[in-house]
């Protein structure tokens, strides 16, 4: 059973970067395809603002287009519960478009773009997700049957 605890403690936080993302994942047994994948489950869902602030208004891997889009529903200041899409193309549908953000520099989460930085062992896997959506889909099954606490 699932508790706030194990939450806050089992689930990498939205503001890692990727050595720490790779140890979190490595800590259940877990490789690197498998945080590639099991991280595409932000193809769905939303984030509140106070969670992506920091990403579209200071770092400096994030699409310029794409921040001003994000910061029009989420200011420097307030509107912390604000939410905007993970993926924002097709947010309410399971399917590979998260990667092609990546790609663009418009992950929502730092954590997020930290999978496509451009100096990571994870580059190659968000781009071959992001060709093949199959692979994509088999390897979240794979991964997501897998993950232990």
């Amino acid at each position: 059973m699932a508790s706030k605890q194990d939450a806050s403690t089992q689930i990498p936080s939205p503001v890692m970067d990727l050595p720490a993302l790779i140890t979190k994942f490595q800590s259940h047994r877990l490789g690197v395809r498998d945080l590639v994948a099991l991280s595409g489950a932000h193809t769905i869902g939303f984030a509140a603002c106070f969670l992506f602030r920091n990403r579209i208004y200071n770092d400096t891997n994030c699409d310029p287009d794409f921040a001003t889009s994000r910061q029009a529903s989420c200011p420097r200041i307030g509107g912390d519960n604000n939410v905007a899409p993970l993926e924002y193309q097709t947010p309410t549908i399971f399917d590979n478009n998260y990667y092609e953000n990546l790609v663009e520099k418009e992950g929502l989460l730092h954590s997020d773009q930290e999978l496509f930085n451009g100096r990571g062992p994870t580059n190659l896997q968000v781009l071959a997700y992001r060709l093949n959506k199959f692979a994509f889909f088999s390897d979240f099954a794979e991964s997501i049957v897998g993950w232990r606490t």
